[in-house]
């Protein structure tokens, strides 16, 4: 499921952040003459959460997450091994606790059924002041749901060329949780990042919602070349987060820090 773009055909919601886990949907690569994302072989279930007028709801989210089970559930074997949640939700403090609501009790059954999810940190990491007249400043335990969940992968992000220069994006939620556990995980590149677009064309775009497909990718590469890890998100989570790259950042900004690729699955 990915984060809602301005576009009015309702079958397209998504597309962008899956273009950086998958392939970058070209009319170059149909030629033969194309760029691939980090997974080029994987196969997609785009569950659309956003309708025609790019509004979206808690209980749109949780029946496409409650869908994945029951087609898990359906199937003599799991179809989905893997689920991407390029989306923000605010929590709600006054309702329930920090990584306790709907939606994260939801993902932590996803994971509790053999799935790896693999979460947007948000975009709240930087606050500009504007509402109140002040100079911007930088936001602490601005993780957003449903990446304040224990279980699942928490992506922030950082600098597309240079992260040990840069470090992570101003716009990166940082943690800890709100109840004072940590997050993110790790971070992955999150700016001016090359993916599909709506006009069968592509864009660079900037979030944590295009840092999070990255590591779904990786995920997916480490689950198709170490088949034992099917099943087992609480061991693919270990790999990815112990084989990331120091980026010399405090944890609450970098998590465990920079993604490895290559690393994580030359670990097994």
């Amino acid at each position: 499921m990915g984060a809602n773009w301005n576009v009015k055909d309702p079958t397209l919601k998504g597309i962008v952040p899956y273009g950086v886990a998958d392939r970058l949907n070209l009319r170059n690569v149909l030629e033969g003459d194309g760029l691939k994302g980090v997974c080029p072989d994987i196969t997609l279930y785009d569950l659309r959460v956003f309708n025609a007028d790019d509004e979206c709801d808690e209980f749109a989210i949780l029946g496409a997450l409650q869908f994945v089970r029951y087609l898990n559930s359906s199937k003599s074997k799991r179809l989905i091994h893997g689920v991407n949640l390029s989306i923000s939700l605010e929590h709600q403090v006054r309702s329930y606790a920090c990584g306790r609501t709907p939606v994260c009790d939801e993902c932590e059954r996803l994971v509790s059924n053999g799935i790896v999810v693999v979460v947007a940190a948000g975009n709240t990491g930087y606050d500009d002041g504007s509402s109140l007249g002040l100079f911007g400043s930088y936001r602490q335990s601005s993780i957003t749901d449903p990446g304040n969940a224990e279980s699942v992968i928490t992506v922030g992000a950082t600098h597309r060329n240079m992260p040990h220069t840069y470090g992570v994006s101003y716009f990166s939620s940082r943690g800890p949780t709100g109840d004072g556990r940590p997050k993110p995980d790790l971070v992955a590149p999150g700016e001016r990042i090359f993916s599909t677009a709506v006009d069968n064309g592509a864009k660079t775009m900037d979030g944590t919602s295009m840092a999070a497909p990255h590591v779904s990718g990786a995920a997916a590469l480490l689950m198709a070349r170490h088949n034992e890890l099917i099943g087992n998100p609480h061991e693919v989570k270990q790999i990815l987060c112990g084989t990331a790259t120091d980026l010399g950042r405090t944890s609450p900004y970098q998590g465990a820090g920079l993604l490895d690729v290559l690393r994580a699955i030359e670990s097994v």
